[in-house]
């Protein structure tokens, strides 16, 4: 088939072309976007889930539904080793421009500027050796006291009051927030509290790995009561089929039953999976039926593209030792597993093993969803680990 009209678009962060499965999610955004528009509380919302789940898709289209509710936003791709700050001001300061810009001239708007002058000096922040200035006095004594926990409560403060003065709302969505370090975490969840406390209207949506509510909680105890956490995971056999099925029938193209029966049980019904085995089962196909002969096929192209694309990106940045403990994990199976089992299996004492498992829920190859417990966050990293290290050497 001609594969310029293939519907499926495997991708980091491409939308697909049917986003299924996360209607309660968007509702429960909608909901939260309303009532802050009306000045009532609600929690804000940092969406989490493994690789691969569309957190990054959802997050976009958070983003369009404030929009077309009136909100002015602002959309964050937070990085390892990149502050806060640095990530954040110069959309602000655009944001501040924005409201500036319209009819009037506002003194909360002014002050804003004023307050994120001053926040700026306060991080000394250049990007690209270029410093960011803004062309007015700081507020002295606001944002300026170079504690990011301090400062940054204020700025949103500033922020929120300057959109409530010219009757919008600001929707703060940052991706990733895993990456930011604890300080970080901390002044971003008690920016969000007085915020909240003062009900102006500024709301924060984030994604972030299955350890951000365990990293939220340990940077401020009360985040549980800021935040709403969904948990986007994979989809239901109902939802995958129709990931598959709407697409490919909008361009006059069926799935077989026994296929869509094989894509599930090969994917896991992970949403980044599914388009890839549909992007190239319709490219194989050689006619308007996708057949489980032609999924099998697909199959074969499949896997040595998310080997060499989507996991050993992942592998590369590991240290032979956390490669190691990770092909440990895979011979365990999928799923979770007790770091006991891991040392046993490896003849060692777990806690020689601490070290390693620290390092690698840093980089967030790992996760602990309960106590002595860890699981990949890369769904279907346990197969990768297995054919990249066909042989698990245990010491004699």
């Amino acid at each position: 088939m001609d594969p310029i009209k293939n519907p499926f678009s495997p991708g980091a962060g491409s939308p697909p072309p049917e986003l299924v499965g996360r209607d309660p999610d968007l509702e429960q955004a909608r909901i939260l976007l309303g009532r802050i528009q009306q000045k009532k509380s609600e929690k804000s919302m940092l969406l989490t889930g493994l690789r691969g789940v569309g957190k990054t898709v959802l997050l976009k289209e958070i983003q369009q539904l404030a929009r077309l509710s009136g909100y002015r936003t602002i959309f964050i791709e937070a990085h390892e080793n990149t502050s806060l700050g640095s990530l954040m001001i110069p959309y602000l300061r655009s944001l501040l421009f924005d409201l500036n810009r319209m009819a009037g001239v506002s003194e909360k708007v002014r002050r804003g500027l004023a307050v994120l002058r001053s926040f700026i000096g306060a991080v000394k922040l250049t990007v690209h050796d270029i410093t960011i200035g803004i062309d007015i006095d700081p507020e002295e004594g606001s944002a300026d006291s170079g504690d990011l926990e301090i400062d940054l409560p204020d700025l949103f403060v500033a922020i929120g009051e300057a959109a409530e003065d010219r009757k919008s709302a600001v929707a703060i969505l940052i991706d990733e927030i895993q990456y930011f370090n604890q300080k970080e975490l901390g002044a971003l969840i008690v920016a969000m509290h007085r915020v909240q406390q003062q009900q102006l209207p500024l709301v924060l949506f984030g994604t972030g790995l299955p350890l951000l509510p365990g990293l939220a909680g340990e940077a401020k105890s009360y985040s549980e009561r800021l935040f709403n956490f969904p948990d986007i995971g994979a989809l239901s056999q109902t939802d995958a089929a129709k990931a598959l099925v709407e697409p490919a029938r909008a361009n006059g193209v069926v799935f077989e039953p026994d296929a869509l029966e094989e894509i599930y049980c090969l994917t896991k019904g992970y949403p980044y999976f599914l388009q890839e085995w549909g992007y190239q089962s319709w490219n194989l196909a050689p006619a308007s039926t996708i057949t489980l002969q032609i999924v099998r096929e697909a199959t074969a192209v499949v896997i040595p593209r998310l080997d060499r694309n989507f996991f050993k990106v992942r592998f590369e940045r590991l240290t032979p030792n956390e490669k190691f403990f990770l092909r440990a994990m895979a011979e365990l199976g999928p799923g979770t597993h007790r770091i006991g089992e891991v040392a046993d299996l490896l003849k060692i004492k777990p806690t020689s093993l601490s070290p390693v498992r620290a390092d690698l829920i840093k980089k967030g190859m790992i996760y602990s969803p309960a106590y002595g417990e860890i699981a990949f966050t890369v769904p279907l990293f346990d197969g990768f680990m297995i054919r990249a290290i066909p042989e698990l050497k245990l010491p004699t």
